[in-house]
């Protein structure tokens, strides 16, 4: 028979079974999935939940009794006593705080569990649950990226490899097409001329892409932030993108804010490139109509200088479906404007990430059929000066004077085609060209003889151009009262380290294959006055 003791009469007036704390705590043990344990101050187990069964493979009454660090895996017995002594001093109101280790399945594998636990009176309290598919996965995660992460540094590097190597035979065929339309030609072989010149520029500017992309990806592409007049960082992109408009038979209007004009301090090669980029989609998208350019200049107290574009066409333009795509490399508004209009989608991509860079943002919108604006907004600190030209940015070179003298040139470059190139800008404008396969050439060279101006390749067998430079410049050290002579590095290599690399070796400028008639001769003006 079977007595029970009656507490107060529940809200319907009958009385309540009283509670038992032990078959309470039993139930609660019972139920519960997690892994739950209670220990005396000496480690060992004075109670477990049923859990530990489905877990680890052993039933409570296998492991009453049992000292709980004997299933702990050996390598985590150190951090384990840690965290043990940590819990049995900790103050009553510390927060609980968890650890992490493995502990030994009954079959012998282990599971690892993440654990809480607190200390009352001489027993510890503890709750744990398996974490080992979460860990797994975690660590799976980290292989995946540090794996993602080298396939993208072998793939930004395969990139930059590939640019090196299509630029050289590119700057071939751009350098004799620029030389070939300097000579006189019939009416039909200028047009062919033209043709495969402006091939040739888009199949530059393609490389380009792929290239700052990767090096976007990778994190390694760099900002050069030095003052620059905004004039002149505009002028290329207006001028160029000004005659394919009129060659359309488009409007070309540009609205520039009086104050929007000065020196600046920032990276005048990227934000020409970003305006270059959406001029270049305003006319190439647009059949009929014209094309706006639109720039003006915020200047507030306590805030920095707001240097905003805004390129308008009356172009195909793209509906709000398409919105979130046009920033998304590889991606265009539709699909039928690759067949249409060509391209790769990585403009505006580039355009993105660069104006990011410079703490600005780049907006877009339009209307079906009525046309695009693009809205640019760059933070752009005045200048008080433009400092003394730097030697390793000739990318924003305009057309300028050229060589003003004959000169004695030293060409260090070992492919015959390129070799031919420089030639061929170069004629007219040279008393002797001294034309060597190799850097060790090339010293021994300089040596021998004396030179207005050394033009010198980067990648070379036997001696590559930034050796090569530091014996000259050792040569000339050597020779006290002797002037010191220009060196120019002519080289694919186009990223911002190998601009570094030559100026330390001692190179004065650097010109990025392909290298145009324009860009050569007037760096030559520039390096060797009158």
């Amino acid at each position: 028979m079977t007595t029970v003791a009656f507490a107060a009469a529940s809200s319907t007036g009958q009385p309540q079974p009283q509670r038992d704390p032990a078959a309470d705590l039993a139930t609660f043990f019972d139920v519960s999935l997690d892994l739950l344990v209670i220990r005396d101050l000496e480690g060992v187990i004075v109670r477990v939940s049923a859990s530990w069964a489905s877990t680890l493979g052993y039933k409570p009454d296998e492991l009453v009794g049992r000292a709980i660090l004997s299933l702990v895996h050996p390598d985590d017995l150190p951090a384990t006593l840690d965290s043990a002594a940590e819990v049995e001093n900790r103050r009553p109101d510390a927060p609980v705080r968890g650890h992490v280790n493995r502990y030994r399945h009954r079959d012998g594998h282990y599971v690892t569990l993440e654990w809480r636990a607190q200390k009352f009176g001489d027993r510890i309290y503890a709750v744990a649950r398996d974490v080992t598919a979460k860990i797994a996965a975690e660590q799976a995660l980290i292989e995946a990226k540090a794996a993602a992460e080298t396939a993208n540094r072998a793939k930004s590097d395969f990139l930059a490899n590939m640019s090196h190597e299509i630029r050289t035979p590119l700057n071939g065929v751009i350098g004799i097409i620029d030389a070939l339309a300097r000579t006189p030609l019939a009416p039909e072989q200028a047009e062919m001329v033209g043709l495969i010149a402006t091939s040739g520029v888009t199949l530059e500017r393609l490389v380009s892409d792929m290239l700052d992309v990767s090096r976007i990806e990778a994190g390694k592409l760099e900002l050069e932030l030095r003052p620059f007049d905004l004039d002149e960082a505009l002028t290329a992109p207006l001028d160029t993108q000004r005659l394919r408009a009129e060659d359309k038979g488009l409007g070309f209007h540009v609205e520039r804010a009086p104050n929007a004009r000065g020196v600046f301090i920032g990276d005048s090669v990227r934000i020409s490139q970003i305006l270059g980029n959406l001029l270049s989609n305003a006319v190439k998208f647009t059949a009929e109509g014209s094309v706006i350019v639109r720039f003006a200049l915020t200047e507030d107290d306590g805030a920095p200088t707001l240097l905003s574009f805004e390129v308008e066409d009356t172009g195909v333009g793209f509906d709000a479906e398409h919105d979130a795509q046009l920033f998304q490399r590889f991606s265009q508004a539709d699909a039928s404007i690759t067949r249409r209009f060509g391209g790769t989608g990585l403009g505006l991509s580039i355009c993105r990430s660069l104006t990011e860079m410079m703490g600005g943002r780049i907006t877009g919108a339009s209307t079906p059929g009525v046309g695009s604006r693009f809205r640019v907004e760059l933070p752009l600190p005045r200048a008080q000066s433009l400092r003394d030209y730097d030697a390793r940015d000739v990318a924003a070179l305009a057309a300028g004077p050229q060589p003003s003298r004959l000169l004695r040139v030293l060409l260090a470059e070992d492919h015959p085609v390129n070799q031919r190139v420089v030639q061929l800008i170069l004629a007219g404008h040279v008393e002797e060209i001294v034309t060597v396969d190799d850097g060790a050439q090339a010293v021994a060279a300089f040596e021998a003889g004396t030179f207005d101006v050394v033009l010198m390749d980067m990648q070379m067998p036997c001696m590559d151009g930034l050796t090569a430079t530091r014996a000259i410049r050792a040569l000339e050290a050597a020779r006290p009262g002797v002037a010191r002579t220009p060196i120019l590095m002519l080289s694919a290599n186009a990223m911002a380290e190998h601009r570094d690399a030559a100026s330390d070796a001692g190179a004065d400028l650097h010109l990025a294959k392909p290298v145009t008639a324009r860009d050569l001769l007037t760096t030559l003006a520039m390096l060797t006055p009158t």
